[in-house]
């Protein structure tokens, strides 16, 4: 069954976006909702902090940091999408492949060449998915009166915070009832003990560094993949999140 891919479009030419987003529009095997615009490399990643995309459809020339630099960056993030260049310029594409693109399109785009890259990363996404260990684990929150459904996978970290769980995604926080050694104890081997209030995927982990908090001064903290956010490490945890990092 084909599934609607979540798009992002990043292209300094607002004409060009608008005419991929019409293509998009006529594609149906897969079908593709354009749920994003970006005019820049920078703009793209705000949007990315904020929410997951299945595909990202980038020009390589652009001011400031170029679609090349910006595809590097999007392979940083825990959940990265699909990266489709779609660009004027035909000499980058062996640069494109060595970043493990999708496919690589040249301006003006076919409606038939853009239907078989989302095609391509229809598959990729799918196989991806069954080759995560925890790809069908769920966490149930009760929000505002109703339940979501959170992939384990999609999770940054736990956090305790008074009489609940902090729920973080790149995309969202939720909250959560329940206790941080009961999650510690179901998900251990996929999240990591920082603290005694926090929980931190394994994958997410990144650095390990100085930090200046306002009430304990100079404290270690770990910097986590799609987030700006960082989290106090206590001095007990230093070395396991160190073997973690190595680990990474």
């Amino acid at each position: 069954m084909n599934q609607t891919l979540r798009a992002l479009i990043v292209d300094d030419e607002a004409l060009a976006r608008s005419r991929l987003r019409t293509l998009l529009g006529d594609c149906k095997l897969p079908a593709a909702l354009v749920e994003g615009e970006a005019a820049n490399a920078s703009q793209a990643v705000e949007l990315l902090r904020r929410q997951a995309y299945d595909l990202a459809l980038l020009d390589i020339h652009m001011p400031g940091a170029d679609g090349l630099a910006l595809a590097q960056t999007l392979r940083t993030l825990p959940h990265p999408p699909m990266v489709v260049f779609v660009t004027a310029h035909a000499e980058h594409a062996v640069q494109a492949f060595e970043l493990e693109a999708v496919d690589y399109l040249t301006k003006p785009v076919r409606l038939e060449r853009l239907q078989q890259a989302l095609q391509k990363a229809e598959r990729l996404l799918r196989s991806r998915a069954d080759a995560l260990p925890d790809a069908g684990e769920v966490l149930m929150i009760q929000e505002r009166g109703r339940t979501e459904r959170v992939p384990l996978a999609e999770v940054l970290y736990f956090k305790a915070e008074l009489k609940y769980i902090t729920v973080r995604t790149p995309a969202k926080t939720y909250i959560l009832d329940g206790a941080l050694s009961e999650l510690e104890e179901k998900y251990g081997t996929r999240f990591l003990r920082i603290h005694r209030n926090a929980l931190v995927a394994r994958r997410a982990v990144r650095a390990i560094e100085k930090h200046e908090d306002p009430e304990e001064g100079e404290v270690w903290a770990v910097r986590l993949s799609g987030v700006e956010e960082m989290l106090t490490v206590s001095r007990r945890q230093l070395a396991a999140v160190r073997e973690a990092i190595a680990a990474n």
